[in-house]
């Protein structure tokens, strides 16, 4: 029986806030493992909730509470429930629209520092190619990138996209199989408590700091930005996610309780992994079957307004897609 009914909500009402918030945040990432420490705290919430119900059902007044709480016990209930199936987990909509983005938010520290090792590397690349060029074979050991800027933009526009022809669906297969392998390699590279990674980040920066600075050195930058932008906006930002995936995991091999924090983090893991495979697809699709095509066939300007419209359409996704 309460005596006090003021004083009654006055005090659970903070367990109610706080037990609403915990499934909240349950029902925004269901693919979530909770630790020991959240699910007993979870169950004691429930519990105590559940008691509260049973005390306020004994009062006719306050229905607007009593019902609040008979929700948020029935919400816990289906959480707390030991044979509950989660049907998030077979919804792909919900994946790719809450749980990826609110995963990637969640480490977005880990993000900013696979940006800044790439960002460190194409300075790097830049640096190094504007002071010696004879280290162009060094720094791009690609026979495709060897040639000078002024005969690949000559090539290329005199081809109008047709050297392609009859292949693009090959040649979008094979960059995406060569692209997704470089980002699960870079991922992987964290169990070597993230040095692995960090080389593969700088290097792939010094790569594209080299380039860069060959065609605009060449004067051919917006041949440049019209051939990499509708393509590198997204597999730059796949391969630092595939980073930012590497250093959560070379983070919870380092230091102790490793086993628990892997079984915490290996969902995060397997997400940010299979996010960024699947920005590599939509990649190797636009590079195929869109950046081939050069002046006249496309103008540069179209390509490079195409190429910023992903980049903001990206960047909108990654930080609110699933905000509540």
């Amino acid at each position: 029986m309460i005596l006090d009914l003021p004083r009654f909500l006055a005090t659970e009402r903070a367990y109610w806030d706080e037990l609403e918030a915990v499934l909240n945040k349950i029902e925004n990432d269901p693919l979530r493992r909770l630790p020991l420490a959240e699910i007993t705290r979870l169950q004691y919430l429930y519990q105590r909730s559940a008691s509260a119900l049973a005390r306020l059902s004994t009062f006719s007044a306050e229905p607007e509470t009593r019902e609040y709480l008979e929700l948020l016990v029935a919400r816990a209930y289906a959480e707390c429930h030991p044979k509950r199936v989660r049907s998030e987990r077979l919804r792909p909509r919900h994946w790719l629209l809450h749980t990826f983005p609110q995963t990637f938010r969640r480490h977005t520290q880990a993000f900013g520092f696979a940006v800044g090792l790439t960002i460190a590397g194409a300075i790097f690349g830049w640096t190094a190619l504007t002071f010696d060029y004879s280290a162009k074979s060094v720094l791009m050991p690609f026979p495709g990138l060897m040639q000078p800027p002024a005969q690949r933009v000559k090539q290329d526009e005199k081809a109008r996209g047709a050297r392609l022809a009859g292949h693009k669906s090959t040649f979008a297969a094979e960059l995406m199989t060569h692209n997704i392998q470089i980002a699960l390699l870079t991922f992987a590279m964290g169990a070597t408590c993230g040095v692995g990674s960090v080389v593969l980040l700088f290097y792939n920066g010094v790569t594209v700091g080299a380039v860069a600075a060959d065609y605009v050195h060449g004067g051919f930058t917006q041949f440049l930005l019209g051939w990499l932008l509708p393509h590198g906006v997204i597999e730059i930002p796949a391969i630092l996610i595939a980073g930012q995936a590497g250093f959560v995991l070379a983070a919870a091999l380092i230091g102790r309780r490793r086993r628990e924090r892997l079984r915490e983090l290996s969902s995060d893991l397997l997400t940010l992994a299979g996010g960024a495979a699947l920005l590599l697809v939509w990649a190797g699709i636009v590079e195929a079957f869109f950046s081939q095509y050069d002046y006249p066939v496309l103008p540069y300007d179209l390509k490079i307004a195409f190429g910023l419209v992903e980049l903001v359409a990206l960047t909108f996704y990654l930080y609110r897609a699933g905000r509540t």
